[in-house]
């Protein structure tokens, strides 16, 4: 699911610089504009939505979730202006809003604490994964013109939007909510995993219990600061994500170098294929030693000083080079990241949490596709939009040390649970 919904809504990227934004008559403000107008759509409903899956259920909301953004997904296929670009881009986002926050505390409804965080690698292992297959995919369909009439970018549009109607269809006849509900465990093991969840929950301080819900979630300081950390690393994600593909495409300008629609997808895709391996090894690390301070706030140091270096290389191999220590980065410190807000919220708290703390993500997704896009017209280059994505790494990296610092100290039960600082 997860695979699916990061091609969807970052194929605009790759149709972008492939003949998109010519049709259309674009500017990289425009480009911007349209990429990020999607997470405003997503900010408004994010949290309802995540509430609603907290009473209907993962598997109705999820299954509704994908096929709704699957159907409009597949009308990018026919947009014929940037106005109608602009609205398309918004109703995706409306559509979609709630998956992502939905996905993460439907895992902490099955998995464990001391678990999650390999879990949660796994799943966060189809992001840049979703790169490393998708951008060759995408280039490939880019090249097909003349298909139903469509052009190459149009046809790359339809085409990976129906997997998303395919995937939540079956979702909402076999995704079950619950352990208690999963057909494949047998009862021991479904009573064993409904009792460790319900003693864990019975742990956390936040939640439905204690006047839990909104109020809990929207008064924690703790939230608020992992909003303003995750508000760093999502800039940097997506303007790497909407931005890379363009920034290849202008190797021909800056170093004489000509690829095609199927070379520029594979060398998209180079820096995420480290990142996933890394990604992995690096929450192995992490399960391994407890979720420490620095499994979140080390690479976030590293991908703030490695973006702007990357356009100062004199070669296509180099920048590619120091672009895949920037993804190594970023992907390694999200899923441990995600770790921290299920530690002490639990219930309606959680679901409200962890939307909240996603809708700053959504604001950063924005943020990054319109900002880089006027910095660079403003400009002239990437090179100061890329300064702006480091400062606001380094940023979540202090935020990060700051409040392991002023977190209560655990207690026995959490002590491998919770941040540390080494």
């Amino acid at each position: 699911m997860f695979f699916i919904n990061y091609l969807d809504r970052t194929a605009i990227s790759f149709a972008g610089p492939n003949g998109m934004n010519t049709d259309l008559g674009l500017t990289a403000a425009q480009f911007g504009f349209a990429s990020g107008v999607f997470f405003i759509g997503y900010i408004f409903l994010e949290v309802p939505s995540n509430m609603a899956l907290h009473r209907f259920g993962a598997r109705r909301w999820l299954a509704r979730i994908m096929v709704s953004w699957g159907i409009v997904a597949a009308l990018f296929a026919w947009v014929q202006n940037v106005e109608q670009l602009y609205i398309l881009r918004f109703v995706l986002g409306v559509a979609e809003a709630g998956f992502f926050p939905g996905a993460i505390l439907f895992l902490s409804l099955w998995v464990p604490a001391a678990h999650r965080s390999k879990i949660l690698a796994l799943f966060y292992l189809a992001q840049p994964l979703t790169t490393v297959i998708g951008a060759p995919l995408a280039g490939a369909l880019l090249g097909v013109d003349g298909v139903f009439g469509l052009e190459g970018w149009r046809f790359m549009f339809l085409v990976v939007a129906i997997p998303a109607i395919i995937v939540g269809v079956i979702a909402w006849f076999y995704l079950p909510d619950r352990p208690g509900d999963a057909k494949w465990l047998n009862r021991d093991e479904q009573q064993w995993l409904t009792v460790a969840l319900e003693k864990e929950a019975s742990t956390k301080t936040s939640g439905a219990k204690h006047g839990g819900g909104l109020k809990a979630a929207f008064t924690n300081g703790r939230v608020w600061t992992l909003c303003f950390i995750y508000f760093g690393f999502i800039y940097g994600l997506y303007a790497l994500a909407f931005f890379l593909p363009t920034i290849i495409s202008g190797f021909e300008a800056q170093f004489g170098t000509k690829f095609g629609f199927l070379e520029r997808g594979l060398i998209t895709a180079i820096p995420y294929l480290p990142a996933a391996v890394f990604l992995y090894f690096w929450s192995r690390d992490a399960q391994r030693r407890g979720v420490r301070t620095w499994h979140i706030a080390a690479p976030a140091v590293v991908g703030g000083v490695s973006i702007p270096v990357a356009l100062y290389m004199g070669s296509p191999a180099a920048t590619v080079a120091v672009i895949t220590v920037t993804a190594c980065a970023i992907f390694g410190a999200l899923p441990n990241f995600w770790t921290v807000p299920t530690r002490f919220l639990t219930g309606a708290a959680a679901a409200a949490g962890i939307a909240l703390i996603n809708s700053f993500g959504n604001i950063a997704g924005f943020a990054a596709g319109y900002v880089t896009g006027w910095l660079k017209d403003a400009s002239g280059s990437y090179n100061l939009p890329m300064f702006v994505v480091g400062g606001l790494l380094l940023v979540s990296a202090g935020l990060m040390v700051a409040l392991s610092r002023r977190a209560p100290a655990p207690t026995a039960d959490t002590a491998d649970q919770l941040p540390q600082v080494h």
